[in-house]
C-alpha cells in the first residue's frame, strides 16, 4: 500500500498538488476498501473513524480532485448515488461493471471487452475515444443460484 501511496503522491505533485495528510487519509480509505465503490458519505465516514478532524467537505474536494486527476473514476450505477473507484495502476480504461438488480451487488471485469468497438467508432465516426464505461445491469450468479435452490425445494 505504501508504494500505491507513493506513486498517487507522485502524480498529485505532477499535477501541481500537494498529499496533504487529509488527501492521504483519503486515498488510504479508498485503498483498504478497493473492492467496495464507496460513496461520498462512505469514504467520510471511514476516513472520521481514523481522523476525526477532516471534514465532509475536504472529502469531497479531494475525491473531485482525485477524479479530475484519474486516479479515481467517478461511477453510478442508476441508483442516484456517486461511488468512487479507484483506477487500477496502469489502466488505459476504466473497468466494466456488473449490477445485479435484485441484490445490488457489483462486480468487476478487468479485461479491456471494448478494443474492437473502440477501432471502429474512431475509425467510422471520426472521433477521437479518450476513456469508455460499460455497465451490465442483469442477475448476478449468486441469486441466479439462490432462485435454483428455491425453485427445487
Amino acid at each position: 500500500m505504501e508504494s500505491r501511496i507513493e506513486r498517487i503522491k507522485k502524480q498529485l505533485h505532477t499535477a501541481g498538488y500537494k498529499l496533504t495528510p487529509q488527501r492521504e487519509a483519503t486515498v488510504r480509505v479508498l485503498l483498504e476498501h478497493e473492492e467496495d465503490h464507496l460513496s461520498a458519505e462512505d469514504v467520510y465516514l471511514l476516513v472520521k473513524e481514523k481522523s476525526p478532524e477532516i471534514g465532509l467537505a475536504t472529502v469531497y474536494r479531494t475525491l473531485e480532485l482525485l477524479t479530475e486527476l484519474k486516479i479515481v473514476d467517478k461511477i453510478n450505477f442508476g441508483d442516484g448515488v456517486s461511488r468512487y473507484d479507484l483506477r487500477k495502476e496502469g489502466a488505459a480504461h476504466f473497468h466494466h461493471h456488473l449490477v445485479c438488480i435484485e441484490c445490488g451487488a457489483v462486480d468487476e471485469i478487468q479485461e479491456d471487452l471494448l478494443e474492437d468497438v473502440e477501432a471502429i467508432v474512431e475509425r467510422d465516426w471520426n472521433f477521437k475515444i479518450k476513456d469508455h464505461r460499460l455497465t451490465f445491469h442483469g442477475i448476478c450468479y449468486r441469486c441466479q443460484e439462490k432462485e435454483q435452490k428455491e425453485e427445487h425445494e
